[in-house]
């Protein structure tokens, strides 16, 4: 497979069920899915219509592996559990709670092989703020001329500040200026938070998720830390227009009091 979809999930039943229906209605033909729940209850997946959605995928020639990855040791665990049961040349990076619509995985795969950087990413976004434009927070919108080119991203730099571009709806508001271009756009980002694709042997390189052994169990920030590390080496993008619909369910993570970035020593950043 070119592809793995690597889900972590957890106490979502309908959403994870939406997630698989976006992924059962790509035309991208080489891609796998890893399911891993935490549930404390019934697994997400084993509601009827994950299943549904499960064999639908299936159907269409995608393998679906379902697991139980317990006890919980934190998201930074979750993800190193999947990453570690992929095989393909790129990894997708899904949350329960995100809608692809069509044609997505397509622009995605056919943005990272053609920049050949270590990640891109559509940023997820909330169609219930389509009417909220913030245009002093798309200020720091950049396009990459051609390739993305490695960068140190930190907290309290300039490049920092483009995290206001995926706000609300933004990322739907950015993808209206490209609506007339014939492909995916590449601009700079900050992080994307949950649908990025990397290249496995990218972010393995620089250590994967491996630093959640650093990591108290109740943290947040361990997809940043990542991606940190992978664009600090290798570079990285957001890809507009963005297929990316966030469902808006209330958070599973609760406690934001330990940012991964924040407790990882600064030298296991570069």
């Amino acid at each position: 497979m070119s592809v793995d979809v690597l889900i972590p999930t957890c106490e979502r039943p309908a959403e994870l069920a939406v997630t698989l229906s976006g992924l059962a209605a790509q035309d991208f033909p080489d891609f796998a899915v890893h399911v891993a729940d935490q549930s404390d209850g019934d697994a997400s997946y084993d509601s009827a219509p994950a299943r549904t959605m499960v064999r639908a995928l299936r159907y269409r020639g995608h393998p679906v592996h379902l697991s139980r990855n317990l006890p919980r040791r934190g998201l930074a665990q979750q993800r190193n559990y999947l990453l570690d049961r992929s095989t393909a040349d790129y990894v997708l990076f899904l949350d329960d709670d995100v809608w692809l619509e069509p044609g997505a995985l397509e622009r995605l795969h056919s943005a990272i092989t053609e920049l050949g950087c270590g990640l891109v990413g559509n940023a997820v976004t909330g169609l219930s703020f389509l009417e909220d434009r913030r245009p002093h927070e798309l200020a720091p919108y950049e396009e990459w001329p051609g390739a993305p080119e490695p960068e140190q991203l930190m907290p309290g730099t300039r490049e920092w500040q483009r995290w206001t571009l995926h706000n609300a709806a933004n990322p739907t508001h950015l993808s209206e200026r490209v609506a007339d271009r014939p492909k995916w756009t590449a601009y700079k980002v900050a992080w994307i938070g949950g649908c990025v694709m990397f290249d496995r042997e990218a972010l393995v390189s620089v250590g994967g998720f491996e630093f959640w052994q650093e990591l108290p169990a109740e943290h947040c920030g361990e997809d940043v830390l990542a991606q940190m590390k992978v664009m600090a080496k290798y570079g990285g993008a957001g890809i507009l227009p963005t297929g990316a619909v966030h469902l808006e369910s209330p958070t599973t993570v609760v406690n934001r009091d330990t940012e991964a970035y924040d407790v990882v020593p600064r030298e296991d950043h570069d």
